[in-house]
C-alpha cells in the first residue's frame, strides 16, 4: 500500500506530459503563410542576414546540460532515502538513469559533443 502514492505520481506526470504534447497539436495554427513563416527575433525585424549557417551545436550542449541538471534534481532526494526504498527504488532509479542515457547516446550519435 505504500507504493500507491508513487504510482499516482507517475500517473499524474504521464497525464501532464500527454497534455503538454497533445494540447499544442489541437490549438496550433494549420494555415501557414509566407509572413507567418518568416523568422523574427524579439519582435523586431532582422537588421542584416547572417553570413552563413548558424551552428546548432550550442543548443545540443545546452540540452545536454539540462538533461543532467534534471537528473541531479531527481537523484539527490532519491539518495537521501535510498535504504528505505529497497530494491524497488533501486530498480526505478536504474530505469530513470537508462532513459537519461538514451538522451546522452542520441547527442553522442549526432556528434553534438565534438567541437571543431
Amino acid at each position: 500500500m505504500e507504493y500507491i502514492p508513487i504510482l499516482m505520481v507517475f500517473a499524474v506526470s504521464a497525464l501532464v506530459a500527454g497534455a503538454l504534447l497533445g494540447i499544442p497539436a489541437l490549438i496550433a495554427p494549420r494555415h501557414y503563410s509566407r509572413i507567418k513563416m518568416e523568422p523574427f527575433e524579439c519582435g523586431k525585424d532582422p537588421v542584416a542576414l547572417p553570413e552563413g549557417r548558424f551552428a546548432i551545436k550550442f543548443s545540443t550542449v545546452a540540452i545536454f546540460f539540462i538533461i543532467f541538471d534534471i537528473e541531479l534534481l531527481f537523484v539527490w532526494p532519491w539518495a537521501t532515502v535510498f535504504k528505505s526504498l529497497g530494491w524497488f527504488g533501486y530498480s526505478i532509479m536504474l530505469v530513470f538513469l537508462g532513459v537519461l542515457m538514451l538522451g546522452f547516446l542520441y547527442i553522442w550519435q549526432k556528434r553534438g559533443l565534438e567541437w571543431e
